[in-house]
């Protein structure tokens, strides 16, 4: 136990921080992306819907490992495409980004019907009075319909950013060093200590998960629409 520990203690903190920088990176992608989706979906242009449609059913049912490993093998070592700078950590660095888009690609589609719940919760004549302002439909999406989807839909937006969170360890598959490749290389290495090893991991990944949860709860409460 003392011998794991002591291998294990140092590691820890650093391949946590590594799932964390996922979590972040991906999630500020994956709103920005989301957004852009669900404005399409609501679009008055036809082929802009069209192109949300098929983008939001096609990726949120394809398997985010396959995302990820596509990225991979075939953006990277077939097309030659690196996303990080040419140095000594390029591989890690590489891998890193490749998995960052590969989650924003895959959590942008929960976002997109998310924010499409929420726009169901602001009055249509809210929208109305506003095109007949003169607003047009981007203006109208920004400034009236967004700003409150928004704030309705913050508690579930924390489940989605939860799910993210726990997606991340399925970056390991292409070698990104965040906790449960970790895990992985310490069961590997200490099996009989397997449980300690899986408690110590759960409990890394549920303080993570209990404070998105109550940082969401929180600003859903403070910033909830009254009607």
């Amino acid at each position: 136990m003392s011998t794991m520990w002591a291998d294990l203690g140092p590691k820890l903190w650093p391949a946590f921080w590594v799932t964390i920088k996922l979590t972040i990176f991906s999630g500020i992608g994956a709103m920005i992306w989301g957004t852009v989706l669900a404005g399409m979906r609501v679009s008055p242009v036809p082929a802009m819907r069209v192109f949300g449609t098929w983008y939001v059913n096609i990726v949120r049912n394809t398997p985010l490992t396959l995302i990820i490993l596509f990225l991979s093998l075939g953006l990277y070592q077939n097309m030659g495409f690196a996303l990080a700078p040419d140095n000594a950590n390029f591989i890690d660095n590489n891998n890193f980004w490749l998995a960052t888009v590969g989650l924003v690609v895959y959590t942008a589609t929960f976002v997109c019907e998310t924010l499409r719940s929420g726009f169901n919760t602001v009055p249509l004549g809210q929208a109305e009075a506003a095109r007949s302002l003169g607003l047009n439909f981007m203006q109208v999406f920004t400034l009236v319909v967004l700003p409150q989807a928004a704030r309705a839909v913050i508690a579930p937006m924390g489940s989605v950013l939860i799910a993210l969170t726990k997606n991340t360890t399925l970056a390991s598959i292409i070698g990104v060093g965040e906790a449960a490749l970790l895990m992985k290389g310490q069961l590997e290495k200490y099996g009989d200590q397997l449980i300690v090893i899986f408690v110590i991991f759960a409990v890394g990944f549920m303080i993570i998960t209990l404070l998105e949860g109550a940082v969401f709860g929180y600003f859903a409460q403070r910033l909830a629409v009254k009607r």
